[in-house]
C-alpha cells in the first residue's frame, strides 16, 4: 500500500514534521513493507516553514535575528524557494509564528506586543531579491493591526507632534498620521497572505473581540483594542491606504491581515496554497490511504483548516482518509479510521506529556485496522 501522511502540527506539543514521522514509525511497526509518503501540512501558522522545507526540493532556510513581540531578540528564519518561471528571484516564505508568535513572549502583554520582527524578516527577504512573498500569519502574540510590520518596511507612525509612536495595539490611538515615503514596495510577483481566518478587523467578530483573550487581554482591554483598531483603520484610510475593515481576514493575527492588505498584499487560503505548493494532489494520485491530523479535531476544522482541505482533496481523488488527533470533538463520519491520543493515553495530561509515543501507537493501530479489512 501507498500511504500519504499529511498532518498539521499539534500546536504546543509536536510539529507537523514530528507528527508525520511518529505516525509513520508506528505504521511501519505493523506494516514495514508499505510505501509511506510524509507530507507535513500547515495553514499559514506554526509549521509553515517546515512544510515547505520538507516538500519543496531546493528550499533553503535563511537564519535571521529579529526583534521579538516583547522587544527581546529572537533567532528566527525565513524560507527561500528556488526560482521558477516568472519568479527569477525565487519566493520568500515568512512565518509570523516564528518571528512574532505567542510562544515567544516572556509573559503575555496584549497592549504592547507587536509584529516588528515579522516585518524585519519580510524586509530581509526583500533585501535578498525575492520575486514573490508567501506570508503565513497564524499564531500572533499581538493585536497591533500590523503596525509593526509596516514600521519594519519603512513607514513612520506619527503623533500630533510629529514624533514616532511606540509599537503595540495600545499605542494605536496616539497615531495621527502615517508617513509612507520610505515604505518598501511589494516584489514584482506580489505577496500572498496565508490564513484561514475570515474575521473582520473590528466589531463582535473582530480581532480583539475573538482572539484578544488568548493573547492576555481582559474584557476592558479587548474593548480598548477594538476601538484602537478602528482608529488605526481610519488613519490608514487618511494616508491613502484604503482597505475596508470589514474585509474577511482583515482581523487575522490581531489585524496583521489588515496591515498587509493595506501594504498591497492579497489574502489566500493558507491550507489550500500550501497544499498546492507541496504537491498534495500529485501525492494523492497513487495513494491507497491518506492520514490527516491536528491537535484538536472539532467543528472549527471544517472552516478551512489543513485536515479539512486534505480530506476534501482526498475525497475528490477517491482516496480513503484516516484521522489522528490529540482530541476528537466532532463527528468522525466519513473517516476510514481514527485515533484520539487522549483516549489512547487515558487522559489529556498523559497525551500532552508524551505526544510522540501516542502518535506512534495511533499510526500502528490504524495500520492494523486497515490491514484487517
Amino acid at each position: 500500500m501507498r500511504i500519504v501522511i499529511a498532518p498539521d502540527s499539534f500546536k504546543g506539543s509536536a510539529s507537523a514534521v514530528q507528527v508525520a514521522e511518529a505516525i509513520a514509525s508506528g505504521w511501519r511497526e505493523a506494516r514495514p513493507n508499505d510505501d509511506l509518503v510524509e507530507l507535513p501540512m500547515a495553514d499559514g501558522g506554526e509549521g509553515t516553514l517546515d512544510a515547505f522545507e520538507t516538500a519543496v526540493p531546493g528550499a533553503t532556510r535563511v537564519p535571521i535575528r529579529v526583534t521579538g513581540p516583547d522587544g527581546r531578540a529572537v533567532q528566527a528564519s525565513w524560507m527561500l524557494l528556488p526560482p521558477s518561471d516568472g519568479l527569477p528571484g525565487g519566493t520568500g516564505v515568512v512565518e509570523l509564528a516564528d518571528t512574532s508568535g505567542l510562544p515567544l513572549m516572556h509573559r503575555l502583554d496584549p497592549m504592547n506586543a507587536h509584529t516588528l520582527g515579522f516585518g524585519q524578516a519580510i524586509a530581509a527577504a526583500l533585501d535578498r531579491g525575492v520575486s514573490r512573498l508567501l506570508l503565513g500569519i497564524g499564531g500572533s502574540a499581538s493585536t497591533d493591526g500590523g503596525c509593526g510590520v509596516l514600521v519594519a518596511l519603512g513607514a513612520r507612525l506619527l503623533d500630533g507632534q510629529g514624533m514616532s509612536v511606540l509599537l503595540g495595539g495600545g499605542s494605536l490611538p496616539e497615531i495621527v498620521s502615517v508617513e509612507r515615503g520610505r515604505l518598501r514596495a511589494l516584489p514584482e510577483g506580489g505577496g500572498l497572505v496565508l490564513s484561514d481566518v475570515t474575521n473582520p478587523l473590528v466589531g463582535p467578530s473582530g480581532a480583539a473581540a475573538v482572539f484578544g483573550e488568548q493573547k492576555g487581554a481582559d474584557a476592558s482591554q479587548r474593548a480598548v483594542l477594538d476601538a484602537a483598531l478602528a482608529h488605526w483603520s481610519a488613519v490608514l484610510h487618511g494616508a491613502g491606504l484604503t482597505i475596508d475593515p470589514a474585509t474577511p481576514g482583515a482581523g487575522a493575527a490581531g489585524g496583521t491581515g489588515f496591515g498587509l492588505l493595506a501594504w498591497g498584499a492579497e489574502l489566500a487560503s493558507g491550507a489550500t496554497t500550501i497544499a498546492d505548493a507541496v504537491g498534495l494532489d500529485a501525492a494523492l494520485a497513487s495513494a491507497d490511504l491518506v492520514i490527516v491530523g491536528e491537535g484538536r479535531f472539532d467543528a472549527q476544522t471544517e472552516s478551512g483548516k489543513a485536515p479539512a482541505v486534505v480530506a476534501a482533496r482526498a475525497a475528490a481523488a477517491g482516496v480513503p482518509v484516516a484521522l489522528v488527533a490529540g482530541a476528537i470533538a466532532a463527528s468522525t463520519e466519513g473517516f476510514a479510521a481514527w485515533q484520539s491520543l487522549t483516549e489512547l493515553a487515558g487522559g489529556t495530561e498523559s497525551a500532552v506529556a508524551e505526544p510522540l509515543t501516542w502518535l506512534r501507537e495511533a499510526g500502528r493501530r490504524i495500520a492494523v485496522e486497515v490491514a484487517s479489512r
